[in-house]
């Protein structure tokens, strides 16, 4: 494909270099509000026609219309390719299409495939003479395959995930604690990647009776509440707690729908706390058993490992510097 002359660019494309991009974004935002169905429907945005040919459309517009301003290089496809598609995920947050949770837990992703789609069209530009019809189909095609991709079925991976640290305490004092945890400060989780990026923080976890079967009642910000359930006891030694959520535990607002426990894409099904006395310390071992279900479970999985991993070394946090406070 050979660039426009100068006077062809003034009179064919009276727009600025960086419209390319802008451009890009705007049929990723398109594509959105197109995928906007429930996850039991076509066009859902979890769907793997989304997330995997999305970016690449973002980024085949991205480089064409580029592409129609000048010859470009390898290292100019991948800046703009990944720079389209961050800019049309971070769009979805003033379109109201996500919330910040959303976008911080997808934009790598999009950026990566973005990239890759970018240096693939280049390709097209530089070497073939049917750019235009290739930016074109792989622009449409989120769409067609949006209405035939199978919307049930999805894949299941079951993980665990556990973090231990010693806490200068015995062991009959450290489990009093894990029973009632009451007025966790904002300052005692801060450290969290999941409260940084929009998770209500957890403000206390009271253990309690219903119905004489003992449970632990979770309280976090935005008026978010669950019980955990006690499954298994052994005093001073092991606890575990299966989550049991109600139909307001989760008031609107207060999580992305696509990242919320006990919903289709992922959920925490137990948590358990082993001691194990280690001198006059105790060791405290966490451990929590989740899912994810969705078509890039590999990604998604290891982003879960990645939050779920930081959340337990701020839980543990807490209980240590509270049991090792002076006074304590």
């Amino acid at each position: 494909m050979q660039p426009l002359s100068d006077t062809d660019k003034q009179e064919k494309l009276p727009y600025p270099k960086w419209w390319p991009i802008v451009a890009g974004a705007l049929v990723g935002l398109l594509l959105r509000l197109f995928y906007s169905g429930g996850p039991d429907g076509p066009y859902g945005a979890m769907m793997g026609s989304f997330i995997f040919i999305a970016p690449l459309a973002v980024s085949a517009v991205t480089v064409y219309l580029a592409e129609r301003l000048a010859r470009r290089e390898w290292g100019y496809y991948m800046v703009v390719g990944a720079g389209a598609n961050a800019l049309f995920v971070i769009g979805t947050v003033p379109a109201m299409l996500e919330g910040w949770i959303c976008v911080i837990v997808i934009l790598p992703l999009f950026v990566m495939i973005g990239m890759v789609g970018a240096v693939v069209m280049g390709a097209v530009c530089k070497m073939t003479s049917w750019p235009k019809q290739a930016a074109y189909s792989i622009a449409v095609l989120p769409l067609l395959l949006g209405a035939i991709e199978p919307t049930d079925g999805l894949p299941v991976r079951m993980s665990t995930i556990e973090r231990s640290l010693t806490i200068a305490a015995p062991r009959e004092v450290v489990w009093d604690q894990l029973l009632n945890v009451r007025d966790i400060q904002h300052e005692e989780v801060e450290d969290g990647i999941a409260f940084r990026i929009g998770v209500p923080p957890p403000l206390s976890a009271v253990s309690d009776a219903i119905d004489g079967q003992p449970v632990r009642r979770i309280a976090m910000g935005k008026h978010v509440h669950f019980d955990q359930i006690q499954t298994e006891r052994r005093e001073h030694e092991l606890i575990r707690w299966q989550q049991r959520f109600y139909p307001d535990s989760f008031p609107p607002g207060a999580f992305d729908q696509h990242v919320v426990m006990g919903g289709t894409y992922f959920d925490i099904d137990t948590i358990s706390y082993a001691l194990k006395p280690v001198g006059d310390a105790t060791e405290l071992t966490l451990s929590m058993h989740y899912r994810v279900s969705t078509r890039f479970n590999w990604y998604a999985d290891a982003v879960a490992r990645l939050v779920l991993g930081n959340l337990e070394e701020v839980l543990l946090g807490v209980y240590r510097r509270r049991l090792e406070a002076p006074g304590a």
